[in-house]
């Protein structure tokens, strides 16, 4: 009972410390409040002190401001209004000169419109003279000033067209020469500029033996092996006395350079048997395929075109095709250069020409195989492998089989013309070569009239000496025309034959 007395005394004690603290408390926080509202007010005074100053100063900086722009505006417009008193006065003086202006040229007009009437006056007494001097003048001479004036026309015409007649005919000539120089310029140069190596090649190849002894080998026990290597490869093999060397012959020249590289695997290997056969022929013919590509690939790369596989195929063929000894991949690369150059020159499509001149002979890569003419073969190529029609027209223009459409197709057959006919470019026996001057030579003897004919410059030209007293003047021409045609539709010739007919009339007499 004690202890809770105790307890509460205590706790009494606390409360009434607590309430004089609290009183402590309450009256110093009401001092610090009052001290801050003193300090505040005393701020804001101070604050309003400086405001008002601030304001002072800057109403006066105003004021100066406005009377410093109300100065400056005062100066530019009196200025202004000098400057538009200026004006004014520069339009007044225009407009007084203006005035004047006017009045001088209504002086002017004035006196021209008097000139007029006097120069109508003077055209009116002119006329009437003209008339009466044409009158006098048509009495004199016994005609119309009509039919005077048509005579005089008619003079004047007659000579104008004679001198434009002899102007036309020296401008021709001179525009003639100019182009046949031309002409001769840009053929020299593309010749000049190509130079391309030809492989000459005939019906056989030889092909060179290590040692005798394999000649009885290729033969085999009686005679199995070269029966084998002939009905395989579709060659004729011939075995003579000739030493270290056998010879193959064929007209096809790929299957003879398909036998030439298998003999020679097949005596390098040395054991020649009729499977060995068959296995060196099989590796022969892809050998052969991968070197008919790569020609027809580097052909291409040559003169830089872009070709269907299957014609880079026929391409690479044509290394292995001759014409008069003329290895044809290496002529239709040098007409395929010399048409490029000459259509660089003539400023004409240089790929289309080289194209056209490039494939111009592509049909002789299969001809011997399937017959029939090398134009229409390569027209069915080209058709067959999407070339244009502007090279297809090269291609069949170039034997004349069509008439050229464009330039390009005239450069190919020009360029053919130059591989072909230029000298070292192909070969003919000599047999050939003296059958073909007689035919021409006979051919020239079959006219009358003509007494001599010599076939010169190796067959290219034919010049004919006529009887005088049968052939005339005029009639040479026609002789030397039908002659040409003649010659064009009875004899075969790589590249052109020139007729020249020569009459001469000679005198002779005896002083004695």
């Amino acid at each position: 009972m004690v202890q809770l007395i105790l307890i509460a005394v205590i706790a009494l004690l606390g409360s009434g410390a607590l309430v004089i603290l609290y009183k402590t408390r309450k009256a110093s926080a009401e001092e610090l409040i009052e001290n801050a509202n003193a300090k505040a007010k005393q701020s804001l005074d101070q604050a309003s002190r400086d405001a008002q100053k601030m304001i002072a100063k800057a109403h006066a900086d105003a004021q100066d401001i406005m009377s410093k722009s109300r100065n400056s505006l005062d100066e530019e417009i009196k200025s202004r209004r000098q400057s538009v008193s200026q004006i004014e006065n520069r339009v007044m003086q225009k407009e007084k000169h203006l005035d004047q202006r006017d009045q001088r040229i209504s002086e002017k007009e004035e006196q021209l419109n008097q000139e007029i009437e006097k120069a109508k006056s003077l055209k009116k007494k002119q006329e009437a003279l003209m008339e009466s001097l044409s009158e006098k003048l048509e009495q004199a001479a016994g005609f119309s000033s009509e039919e005077a004036k048509q005579i005089l026309l008619s003079n004047v015409e007659r000579e104008v067209r004679q001198r434009a007649g002899r102007m036309i005919k020296d401008i021709e000539d001179q525009a003639r020469k100019i182009a046949n120089r031309r002409a001769k310029e840009i053929v020299t140069d593309a010749i000049q500029r190509t130079a391309i190596d030809h492989v000459t090649s005939a019906t056989t190849s030889v092909v060179q033996l290590p040692d005798d002894e394999l000649k009885g080998r290729i033969i085999g026990r009686e005679g199995r092996n070269i029966r084998a290597f002939e009905a395989i490869t579709g060659v004729d093999v011939i075995i003579d006395d000739t030493p270290g060397a056998v010879i193959l012959s064929s007209f096809d020249p790929i299957r003879r350079e398909i036998a030439r590289l298998a003999l020679q695997k097949l005596t390098s290997d040395g054991r020649i048997q009729p499977a060995k056969i068959e296995d060196a022929v099989e590796k022969s013919k892809k050998e052969i395929q991968e070197i008919i590509r790569e020609k027809g690939e580097r052909a291409a790369d040559e003169i830089g075109l872009q070709f269907h596989p299957k014609i880079i195929e026929l391409l690479g063929k044509l290394h292995y095709r001759t014409s008069y000894g003329q290895n044809i991949l290496a002529h239709t690369l040098e007409a395929a250069h010399i048409a490029g150059i000459m259509a660089e020159e003539l400023k004409v499509n240089v790929s289309l020409a080289k194209r056209g001149a490039m494939l111009h002979d592509i049909g002789k890569a299969i001809d011997f195989e399937t017959g029939g003419s090398h134009d229409d073969l390569g027209k069915e190529i080209c058709e067959k492998y999407g070339e244009s029609d502007e090279v297809i027209n090269c291609i069949m223009a170039h034997h004349e089989d069509e008439d050229p459409d464009t330039i390009e197709a005239i450069l190919v057959k020009m360029a053919d013309a130059i591989s072909a006919v230029r000298p070292g470019a192909r070969r003919e026996s000599v047999e050939t070569y003296i059958k073909r001057l007689e035919k021409l030579e006979a051919l020239a003897y079959s006219f009358d009239g003509v007494d001599k004919a010599y076939a010169i410059q190796a067959g290219r030209e034919i010049r004919v000496v006529v009887k005088p007293d049968e052939v005339d003047d005029p009639s040479m021409q026609k002789l030397a025309f039908d002659m040409a045609k003649k010659i064009e539709a009875d004899l075969d010739y790589p590249g052109e034959v020139k007729v020249s007919v020569i009459r001469e009339t000679r005198a002779a007499s005896v002083a004695r």
